[in-house]
């Protein structure tokens, strides 16, 4: 059941705007509302983001050029103006893609990457603005529930080592009074864990830098976990033990809370 709820009037009309835009064009496959208004989560302060899904007979190029297209048409037009002029930070975001999702292999010092991210937004919690195309449903059928187990174990392993490697750096960089790239790598780690945590329990997460305590005690239906999360970040004093025991706290966490 979708749960797409437009904030405003405006936001609606400016997304309507958009839809019809793009449906009128022969590479579209399916016009999609994504992240707060398809989620049902926005306010009027809330930007509207779109994502335009092409056939897979589209070309890079064709791609590219109804991003173009879209960029010039959207600069002059006088509802995507008086949109983005009703809030200060207030903008309309749409992104053409293909629909290939491409899981990147890291070397020392990767991560965290949008991979279920990208998937979770685009495909798992995206709203059709009108019927879904066949593309967008032949994607739900590969990446939904989740991505298959042999990619889940490896990129699980991968995420959990990379969380390692950054919170051995944190007392590294302590140990040569470098406090604030030590702070850097821990909070590098703690979206790492956030990773991990969530391919562990194979359901994709919205962000790992926002809507923290709804993805954590609601989607993950671990109340007990966000409680352990803010205080792994505040921090008295920088130039203290503090961060070396954060690090501590948050490399027990990976150890219990990312097992598959």
């Amino acid at each position: 059941m979708s749960l797409l709820s437009f904030p405003t009037v405006l936001h609606q009309q400016v997304a309507e705007l958009v839809g019809d835009f793009f449906r009128a064009h022969q590479h579209v496959d399916t016009v999609l509302v994504v992240n707060s208004c398809a989620r049902g989560q926005a306010t009027p302060e809330s930007d509207l983001d779109l994502a335009v899904l092409v056939k897979p007979t589209a070309t890079a190029q064709d791609a590219q050029g109804l991003g173009t297209v879209w960029q010039a048409f959207m600069t002059t037009h006088p509802l995507v103006l008086e949109f983005r002029h009703a809030s200060r930070f207030t903008q309309v975001h749409v992104d053409v893609f293909d629909g290939q999702f491409v899981p990147s292999v890291w070397d020392d010092g990767g991560g965290p990457d949008s991979f279920e991210v990208e998937i979770g937004n685009r495909i798992a919690y995206a709203a059709p603005l009108h019927e879904p195309g066949a593309y967008f449903r032949q994607l739900q059928s590969r990446w939904l529930p989740y991505y298959g187990p042999e990619l889940c174990q490896s990129r699980l392993a991968m995420v959990q080592a990379a969380c390692v490697y950054d919170l051995d750096h944190v007392a590294w960089f302590l140990s040569r009074g470098l406090h604030f790239a030590a702070f850097d790598w821990l909070y590098k780690a703690f979206r790492e864990f956030l990773q991990a945590a969530f391919i562990a329990r194979r359901t994709y997460p919205l962000s790992y830098t926002k809507w923290i305590r709804d993805q954590v005690a609601n989607r993950l239906a671990l109340p007990e976990l966000y409680r352990e999360l803010p205080p792994l970040l505040s921090v008295w004093s920088i130039e203290s033990v503090e961060l070396g025991e954060r690090a501590g706290a948050l490399r027990r966490l990976l150890e219990r809370w990312t097992q598959p």
